[in-house]
């Protein structure tokens, strides 16, 4: 026998000794099991009943476009308390013409004084930074690319006039007084 039949007849023997072992592990007759999963899927959620909701309050008025200035009120009696603590600490009053008033919708009406426009906001914080170390109250608004520099606010107009002046000659800024918003 040479060696490559040798060779056939164990390869061979190994086929037929797989086969007697693995065909009846495969091939047992129990046919096909399918494997039972458990379902882990909750139940569908509870679909709330649709309620229609009615306004109960009134709505409110529009109030984007600030409220027209109302008449000034003046009070005739001053309280006793208050009156000898004025006496105590005599008080420097300028007369204005405008004293402070509420619009229509009983808001204080405040006034500011608009100096300059920039596009660049390093400018902006400059002016800012100037004005605050000659002791002014300054903000800024951002509206849309612009930064707006202000002076105030304050409830009187006159005031603001005044500063207005003394901004003028100390900056050389012509400023516009505009109605102080929230916005």
């Amino acid at each position: 026998m040479n060696d490559g039949f040798k060779q056939r007849l164990a390869g061979a023997a190994i086929l037929i000794l797989a086969a007697v072992i693995l065909i009846p592990i495969f091939f047992d007759g129990a046919g096909y099991r399918e494997r039972q999963l458990e379902s882990a899927i909750p139940p569908p959620p509870f679909e709330p009943e649709l309620v229609t909701i009615t306004q109960e309050a009134e709505q409110l008025p529009d109030t984007t476009a600030p409220a027209q200035p109302a008449e000034p009120v003046t009070v005739a009696v001053v309280p006793q308390k208050v009156a000898e603590e004025v006496a105590k600490q005599k008080p420097v009053i300028t007369l204005h013409d405008d004293p402070p008033a509420l619009d229509q919708q009983g808001v204080p009406v405040a006034w500011s004084l608009q100096l300059a426009s920039f596009k660049d906001e390093d400018n902006a914080k400059g002016l800012r930074r100037k004005l605050i170390k000659a002791g002014y109250k300054v903000y800024i608004r951002k509206t849309g690319d612009l930064l707006r520099v202000f002076v105030g606010p304050d409830i009187q107009k006159t005031r603001l006039t005044e500063l207005q002046e003394s901004i003028q000659k100390e900056f050389g800024l012509d400023g516009i007084i505009v109605r102080f918003t929230t916005r």
